[in-house]
């Protein structure tokens, strides 16, 4: 086999109608298209019923393999040809070198036949199902030798023979299943023992100068073949027809496809530049975005065209026809390579890393993600000739070696460029930070591939050489890509929602992206070297499920039971909104009680929406009843308090002691209801402050709910009037200012006690009912401004707290001072004892109108002596002040 024909060549062919795709799909290697029989043909069955292969990708209904469906009834399978595919596959296995299409069509003939198989396991499960049910009617069959009314044990033996029968075929299903399945296991170790013998096969030395003369006589023959191909076209008349008939087409296309290649790139960039940007930033990135993709299409449908015209000349043989293909797959890879690089190296780059380099570092990637699609049409290009005319190893291998030396001359400049950017980002612990150790860590596996990926080109490992080389630049442009598509839905998100910030904190384009990840892993597979068989395998295996207690459960029933589950969700929560919005409010209920429904309704909406999803589905949970009697024993201990809040949330709901927007204290905690879940209510306070509580302390605690029932309240504000003040007038006047209040109740009407004798005034209150008790502090401080009006104008005089401090040796104290101001020097005052000393001063409290009489009596020795043996020499200071030690 030539290299470049393995099965590193297949992607091209593949997906190569796609931009993007085909962009990804070079990177299987620079081999000839040669498609895997599974993939391009099905199975057929022959006159002994055995499946052979043919065009098409599944076999025909009717052909032997596909078991027929009858109203839920499973016809049955060819047996007779599948044991004899059966035996031919182990034939194949048991030979030494079995050719790879042979593998790859036996593959997919296995594969098909295992797929009827798993459908055939289900045969007759309606009636499997009626059977048993019938059987269970009957009652368990008697024991210890009873008899059996005769009736009923006919019956039970018919229908368990009726049973077996119809258990026979999806019991043989299931044997000659995983015979399939081990026969496809087998296969497929093969095949990759046979990759890994490639991947380690070496070919001969490209640096060896005896195999050049081999690569020179390769181009030449190129060259000679499309010269004699020329001129045999240029010498038949049939050709030269075909070339004047088609020559107006051709002059068009020409003329379309050349102007566009010429000057197309400018007059996009000018068109670009005179389209007219929306204001917002973001719908102004994504309209640039959208025109961009411009500068793929546009020059590839030039490519295409010129194709066309070449086609349509009548003058290209084979192997010019072959190479005119390359126009457009090259021009696919080219343009898209071109966009890539001036979309990531730029200042609108999404990876912010890219943006901290200089403009002529963007210039150099730009340039090397350019050169890197030009290699690849050039590959491309030497595939095709090497297919076409059958050259030797030597010439694949001396011809190779160019392009995977320059591809690890790229990759290693971009892993330099992915390095620096990293370096000249602020090293700090964030987010950042991490992303820059992912990019430094790219950058280093950028940089080791392209330094050994050329050196094992050198030795003649080709197939190592491209099994890193070329996967690894794809991967770093199909990241690029991912991350052009991210921010591509950020914006689009931010336009959508009309979202005014510039942080990209919506869930929707994450999850979108993440998603996009996810669904891109297969791409890097196929990058990597895996098969399309080789993701077909795995996908089955995914279909394949998993067992949950006697039911299979498998992703068809996942998203099953999402659908469903999706579908009630959004019924309930419709259903809520027309309760809230429609008819709740037209029935006189309060906002507590519509609130309280249509919680509940949702509750009660999800659940019937979860367990009809389980039923259709057919998910059976008797096999979890074990784990959940053994986790309601953790619920009890660990979640005991969850569990309580949520009980204690739904008899809220229920009972409805408190309701949104009551006005309640619980505790310490009072405000505004905002709120109430399952697990807590949320309180506002009359501060702003939000306060969770569980809704444990509602149900078990004091609660005053001060709005709950009515809204109105009694005030009471208290006043004091000094002693000798005309207490009826005081009383009147108190009265008067309750009344003139807008919001006081008259039925009962304001009262104004007088409520006895404090210690500073007579003590007075007023008890008003307020209509809304929500105007409490309002209301209080109205009535104490006009409090204060009124008793000004009526003499009224409003008393506070006075305290008289009494010395009880002030003369002496006096006497004393003067002695010190004569004397002209400090005077020792006189000592005490500490019988002697007076007691501390207590000042009266703001309530109390009393003279605080502190006199102590005196020793009967009378004051203490003062003396110099006690006191020591008199302390001189200036004049009148008081030695220190002095009292």
């Amino acid at each position: 086999m030539t290299f470049g024909q393995g099965r590193h060549s297949t992607l091209f062919d593949r997906l190569g109608g796609l931009v993007l795709v085909v962009l990804l799909a070079l990177a299987a290697g620079p081999g000839a298209a040669q498609e895997p029989a599974g993939a391009s043909s099905a199975p057929q069955v022959d006159e002994t019923g055995a499946l052979v292969p043919s065009s098409g990708g599944r076999a025909p209904s009717g052909s032997g393999i596909a078991p027929t469906d009858q109203g839920g009834e499973v016809s049955g399978l060819n047996y007779d040809g599948w044991a004899d595919l059966a035996g031919r596959a182990d034939a194949m296995l048991t030979k030494d070198q079995p050719a790879s299409a042979d593998l790859d069509a036996m593959r997919a003939l296995l594969v098909d036949w295992r797929e009827a198989l798993s459908v055939a396991q289900s045969a007759n499960s309606t009636r499997i199902a009626v059977i048993r049910s019938q059987i269970a009617a009957l009652g368990p069959a008697p024991e210890g030798g009873t008899n059996e009314v005769e009736d009923i044990a006919r019956r039970r033996s018919e229908l368990t023979d009726q049973l077996v029968r119809l258990q026979a075929p999806g019991l043989k299903a299931d044997e000659a299943y995983e015979q399939a399945n081990g026969l496809v296991l087998e296969l497929d170790r093969l095949r990759r023992d046979r990759q890994a013998e490639e991947m380690l096969r070496l070919w001969p030395p490209p640096l060896n100068p005896a195999n050049w003369p081999a690569a020179w006589a390769g181009l030449s023959k190129t060259a000679l073949t499309l010269w004699k191909e020329t001129n045999a076209k240029l010498a038949d008349p049939a050709a030269q027809s075909v070339f004047i008939n088609n020559l107006p087409l051709l002059v068009l296309l020409s003329i379309f496809s050349g102007a566009i290649l010429w000057r197309g790139s400018s007059w996009l960039d000018i068109i670009l530049r005179k389209l007219p940007l929306p204001a917002d930033a973001r719908a102004a990135r994504v309209s640039m975005f959208l025109a961009s993709l411009g500068q793929i299409i546009i020059p590839v449908l030039a490519c295409f065209a010129l194709t066309i015209a070449v086609q349509r000349t009548g003058m290209v043989g084979p192997l010019g026809l072959a190479l005119s293909t390359v126009i457009t797959t090259g021009g696919i890879v080219i343009f898209t390579s071109k966009w890539l690089g001036g979309q990531l190296f730029s200042i609108h780059s999404p990876l912010r890393d890219l943006t901290t380099l200089s403009p002529d570092r963007w210039a150099e990637g730009r340039f090397l993600i350019f050169i890197w699609g030009v290699l690849l049409a050039i590959a491309r290009a030497r595939t095709v000739i090497i297919s076409e005319l059958d050259l030797d190893e030597s010439v694949a291998s001396v011809t190779l070696f160019p392009v995977l030396l320059f591809g690890g001359l790229i990759l290693v400049r971009i892993g330099r460029l992915l390095s620096r950017s990293a370096a000249q980002q602020a090293e700090d612990e964030d987010e950042g930070a991490k992303l820059r150790n992912i990019t430094r860590l790219v950058a280093r596996a950028a940089t080791v591939i392209g330094v050994v990926g050329p050196i094992l080109a050198a030795i003649g490992y080709n197939s190592a050489a491209m099994a890193m080389i070329r996967p690894a630049t794809f991967t770093l442009g199909l990241l690029g890509l991912l991350a052009l598509i991210q921010a591509l839905l950020f914006d689009l998100w931010a336009v959508i929602t009309r979202q005014k910030s510039s942080e990209n904190n919506a869930l929707t384009p994450v999850l979108l992206g993440f998603a996009l990840g996810l669904a891109s892993l297969p791409i890097f597979a196929l990058i990597w070297g895996a098969d399309v068989a080789d993701l077909t395998e795995l996908w089955s295996r995914f279909q394949g499920g998993f067992s949950l207690g006697e039911t299979r459960i498998s992703p068809a029933d996942f998203l099953l039971f999402a659908f469903i589950f999706a579908i009630g969700y959004s019924a309930t929560r419709l259903l809520q909104s027309v309760l809230r919005g429609q008819v709740l409010p037209r029935v006189g209920m309060d906002q507590g009680g519509r609130n309280a429904i249509t919680v509940g309704t949702g509750y009660v909406g999800i659940f019937l929406s979860a367990l009809f999803a389980i039923n259709t589905t057919g998910i059976d949970l008797s096999g979890l009843a074990i784990v959940a009697g053994a986790l309601s024993v953790g619920i009890g201990f660990g979640l005991q308090n969850i569990v309580s809040n949520f009980v204690s949330g739904i008899i809220l709901l229920i009972e409805r002691p408190v309701s949104e927007g009551d006005w309640i204290e619980v505790g310490s905690v009072q405000g505004t209801v905002k709120s109430i879940s399952v697990r807590s209510t949320r309180i506002q306070t009359f501060d702003r402050t939000d306060v969770i509580v569980p809704n444990t302390d509602l149900i078990a605690g004091q609660v005053t709910n001060w709005t709950r029932f009515n809204h109105s309240g009694r005030l009471i504000v208290p006043i004091g009037v000094a002693f000798g003040s005309d207490t009826r007038r005081v009383a009147q006047v108190l009265r008067e200012i309750a009344e003139a209040q807008p919001l006081a109740v008259l039925d009962p009407p304001p009262v104004a006690a007088f409520m006895g004798f404090g210690a500073d005034a007579m003590n007075f209150e007023i008890r008003v009912i307020l209509r809304d008790i929500n105007f409490l502090v309002s209301v209080r401080s109205e009535i104490n401004h006009q409090i204060v009006h009124r008793f000004h104008e009526a003499g009224i005089e409003i008393p506070f707290a006075q305290s008289e401090i009494t010395l009880r040796n002030a003369g002496e104290i006096s006497q004393i001072l003067q002695l010190a101001a004569q004397s002209g020097r400090p005077v020792a005052m006189p000592a005490e004892t500490p019988q002697q000393r007076p007691a501390p001063l207590v000042h009266g409290m703001p309530d109390q109108n009393r003279d605080n009489d502190l006199t102590n009596e005196r020793d009967e020795s009378g004051p203490a002596e003062t003396g110099p043996a006690e006191t020591g020499p008199a302390e001189t200071g200036p004049a009148g002040q008081i030695p220190k030690g002095g009292d």
